[in-house]
């Protein structure tokens, strides 16, 4: 049994808390995957080169519009592949080594295998090379992320499946794809794969797509995607198979009835649930939820002093930046015990690099009427500003929310090119304060440049006259 200063479960953002400042501690470092977490290895980070990628593959078939005559000759998976994970794969070993052998982690030890609690402030390790370790600690950070969820579908294991983790290094391209789930990863994925020529159905058991997202949001997205994929609304996947060509079968129960498609990958994308289950928390004390999430106040700690939880583990929001953000207060309040500080969840942003991409940041519609806001509303077109006519979109908006006496954003929600950078200014405006009406007036805003979106959005909320 050795013990530490400091034990960190998990390598994504947990990894960024032990740096210089924490030399003169005895630290350890478990990790029972790739080294890096999910965003580097599996998530935002891979997806986002895909989707990058997908976006210039898709380019010809939209070019007409233009009056310029284009056509996608072929798509080289291996090197688009071997591109990415060229890159990736070489930055998650050198973290991985930095850790294990790098003189100025003297006081970090590395153990390579799953952390499951049998005591209290007791951790035991099963290594991936067979042996066991016993650590005991003073603090403690959980930051073992999630993983997929798995549907409880007859058939799906002997048949076999993609989940986000292995999509992304198939061997070679399908020419049909199902893929099980109405979310931000059916969504992203669907685009990357139609865009690479694969023959996409989306199935979903709800009557919409990214059913979270803002009513009109969701709507928006489903229609354009039911004319770029073959979309299965209200659709409830009820068995699996493995066909003797070597295909799968899917049957499905619908309002019509039953259907049945067959393809020839599947990727599964229903969601992901927290790792917290593989920890075996209630032996060290360390509460959760009802949906199995680490239960943390507001300095991150959970109720037990000294345990604190970060990212997917404990959020729902399941983000990158929130559990970066989070990663950064644990890191202050580990250093800074008598005089912590809280985490700010007030305007978290998300993102869905879909086609067409979407932002929100605050309250969706719903939202604001359930919970009995006051609140007026703005849509912008894209097709009504300048821009918006050189890119010829016609689908395209943003809606803000706001209180109409102190103009005070409550929300926004953009469908269309480049939302998740055009929704920056609206975040910081959140953040710090800035009503709407200063916002439009009291700047400039470059003229013909897609900001013009928000600029008229602002400029349309019907505000109450200030004094």
């Amino acid at each position: 049994m050795t013990h530490y200063d400091l034990v960190v479960i998990g390598t994504g953002s947990g990894n960024t808390i032990v740096n210089h400042r924490f030399a003169d501690w005895k630290v350890a470092i478990v990790e029972r995957g790739v080294f890096g977490g999910t965003c580097l290895n599996k998530g935002c980070i891979p997806t986002k080169m895909f989707v990058h990628t997908a976006d210039v593959a898709a380019t010809p078939a939209g070019s007409a519009r233009y009056g310029v005559d284009e056509e996608l000759i072929g798509v080289r998976w291996p090197e688009v592949r071997d591109r990415i994970f060229g890159r990736i794969d070489p930055i998650s070993g050198a973290g991985s080594e930095y850790r294990h052998h790098n003189a100025e982690n003297a006081n970090v030890t590395m153990y390579d295998g799953t952390g499951r609690f049998t005591g209290v402030k007791e951790l035991t390790v099963d290594g991936k090379d067979g042996g066991t370790s016993v650590l005991t600690g003073d603090r403690f950070v959980l930051a073992a992320g999630s993983r997929p969820i798995l549907p409880p579908i007859p058939g799906l294991e002997e048949t076999g499946y993609h989940t986000s983790d292995t999509i992304m290094r198939l061997e070679e391209l399908p020419r049909r794809l199902a893929i099980l789930g109405g979310g931000f990863v059916a969504a992203e994925f669907a685009h990357v794969f139609a865009s690479f020529g694969v023959e996409v159905t989306l199935i979903a058991r709800s009557e919409r797509l990214l059913r979270l997202e803002d009513i009109d949001i969701s709507e928006r997205y489903t229609e354009i995607a039911q004319d770029k994929y073959d979309v299965r609304l209200n659709h409830e996947t009820i068995r699996v198979a493995r066909r003797p060509d070597g295909s799968i079968l899917l049957g499905m129960l619908c309002p019509d009835g039953s259907e049945e498609v067959i393809v020839d990958e599947l990727l599964v994308a229903v969601g992901r649930t927290p790792n917290a289950d593989l920890m075996n928390l209630e032996a060290t004390g360390v509460e959760v939820d009802h949906e199995g999430r680490v239960v943390v106040d507001d300095y991150m700690q959970t109720a037990v002093d000294g345990i604190y939880a970060l990212g997917d583990v404990t959020s729902p929001l399941q983000l990158k930046h929130v559990a970066n953000h989070e990663a950064r207060v644990v890191k202050h309040n580990l250093l800074n015990p008598d005089d912590r500080i809280q985490a700010d969840h007030r305007f978290v942003p998300h993102a869905v690099f879909s086609s067409p991409q979407i932002a929100a940041v605050g309250l969706t519609e719903k939202e604001a009427q359930e919970q009995g806001i006051d609140y007026v509303t703005s849509t912008q077109k894209y097709a009504d500003i300048a821009y918006g006519w050189a890119m010829e979109d016609t689908t395209g908006f943003a809606k803000l929310l706001a209180d109409p006496t102190t103009g005070q954003l409550l929300g926004a929600h953009i469908i269309g090119p480049q939302a998740p950078t055009v929704i920056q200014p609206l975040i910081q405006a959140m953040s710090f304060g800035l009503g709407a009406y200063e916002m439009a007036r009291n700047q400039y805003w470059i003229h013909p440049a897609m900001p013009e979106l928000i600029e008229n959005a602002l400029l349309g909320l019907p505000l109450k006259p200030k004094n």
